[in-house]
């Protein structure tokens, strides 16, 4: 379970900047989906081999300036209560605002870890004016450039120092998050699957100090259930924000097998669920969506093929999820979601002997082989799968920089077809043989 850091400070200070230069290291590596990451806000990056996730809590606030002030001290309050360290940024050219030091008296109260970076020095002078941030008593700071990346090192050196280690203790059991915004019925259906049931075997206070875990047993299958629907108890932060549900999620997703992503069929699969979703499907976590209170829906306009349809198309091109529409109040297919959410859980284990996958795979590939780049003709020799947690293959050929990312979807779909991944994230490799 990795740590999580928050970057917190006004707008306009290089947050967003200092951001992606700490992530684009990974992502390049780590997000292959056709350059998109969907959300900037949140990304992986490592240092020194330890890994933690970053959150930027820049750029969700729009409007005049005492909006603003508002806003700010809410991000920092959550980046208080959710991260493992912050990092606060501010700029030598604007020297201390009074922004700055409304949060850094927010920060003073906490024992959290906090850094003080003070962006924009890169230059002799400039490092000189850095002093007076002593003036906003939270001790050493960091002179940093997040343009050209001086000082970074030095900060994220000190900073891995304090993250906890990753503790691989906990269960071996399978974990199923149910997640989603507030108020999509997730509370509800956790109490009615384990409401009346006498299958609950014991509840382990939640590793996240909201979330409770339930060691669930059906169908003779014994698994966590962890429910993050505690997770908004403070009644200061206003539920509209999109930033904040997905913060809570992160930790969550992260941390489970098979997401139980939750919606109000009366909202529809809007942003703050797709964010949920993309999150689910960065960290290749198992997914399963539920579609809750389709009673509510007027029927005559409303089918369950064109909702799954319209989904789809959001998702795409990972559209191989399983979609259920359930009732939590009346029960409906309740258990047959959690049937489901075992499903998924077994697919991701699941594993390929590379002399069937290449039965399968080999003749398909030299019906349809890659399209010819420049003259040159891709041969693709053998394929396996990748002992990892969640499914991987790699495919073995002479020229692997020629094949495109619409050839792999290719590829990933015939696997899909052939074989039951349904719900589960891939990634394609192709490699020199």
């Amino acid at each position: 379970m990795g740590a999580i850091v928050a970057i917190v400070g006004r707008p306009n200070v290089g947050k967003s900047t200092f951001f992606n230069r700490l992530i684009q290291r990974r992502e390049a590596i780590v997000d292959a989906v056709s350059g998109v990451t969907r959300d900037r806000h949140y990304g992986k990056s490592d240092w020194n081999g330890k890994e933690f996730s970053l959150i930027d809590t820049g750029g969700y606030v729009v409007g005049s300036d005492d909006i603003f002030e508002k806003e700010i001290d809410k991000q920092v309050e959550l980046a208080i209560d959710e991260a493992d360290a912050i990092i606060f940024m501010v700029d030598v050219e604007s020297g201390v605002t009074g922004m700055d030091e409304d949060v850094a008296k927010l920060l003073r109260k906490v024992d959290k870890p906090t850094f003080l970076a003070v962006n924009k020095v890169d230059n002799s002078m400039r490092m000189a004016d850095a002093v007076e941030f002593y003036s906003l008593g939270l001790g050493e700071y960091y002179p940093l450039s997040s343009i050209n990346g001086s000082g970074t090192g030095e900060l994220l050196d000190a900073l891995v120092k304090v993250l906890p280690e990753e503790n691989e203790e906990e269960s071996e059991l399978p974990r199923f998050a149910v997640v989603g915004r507030p108020n999509a019925g997730k509370s509800s259906f956790i109490n009615a699957l384990i409401g009346e049931d006498r299958y609950i075997v014991t509840d382990i206070a939640g590793t996240t100090r909201d979330s409770i875990d339930t060691k669930y047993n059906r169908f003779g299958f014994e698994f966590n259930l962890v429910d993050t629907a505690g997770i908004r108890r403070k009644a200061k932060v206003k539920e509209d924000l999109e930033f904040y549900s997905v913060m809570r999620s992160v930790r969550a997703i992260e941390y489970c097998d098979v997401c139980i992503v939750m919606l109000d069929a009366t909202r529809g699969f809007d942003g703050q669920v797709q964010n949920i979703f993309w999150l689910a499907q960065r960290n290749n976590k198992g997914i399963v969506i539920l579609v809750n209170k389709w009673d509510l829906l007027e029927k005559e306009t409303n089918s369950v093929k064109e909702y799954t349809a319209k989904i789809k198309e959001v998702i795409s091109p990972f559209e191989d999820v399983p979609i259920l529409f359930v009732s939590v109040l009346n029960k409906q297919r309740i258990y047959k979601a959690i049937e489901t959410a075992v499903e998924v859980y077994k697919n991701r284990s699941k594993r390929i002997p590379t002399r069937k996958l290449n039965d399968v795979m080999l003749p398909i590939i030299e019906r349809t082989p890659p399209p010819s780049t420049k003259g040159k003709y891709v041969k693709i020799k053998f394929c396996t799968q990748l002992p990892t947690p969640y499914p991987q293959f790699a495919f073995f050929c002479n020229l692997p920089q020629y094949v495109k990312d619409p050839y792999k979807r290719f590829l990933e779909n015939k696997i899909r077809e052939n074989f039951d991944f349904t719900g589960v994230p891939m990634t394609i490799f192709m490699r020199k043989k």
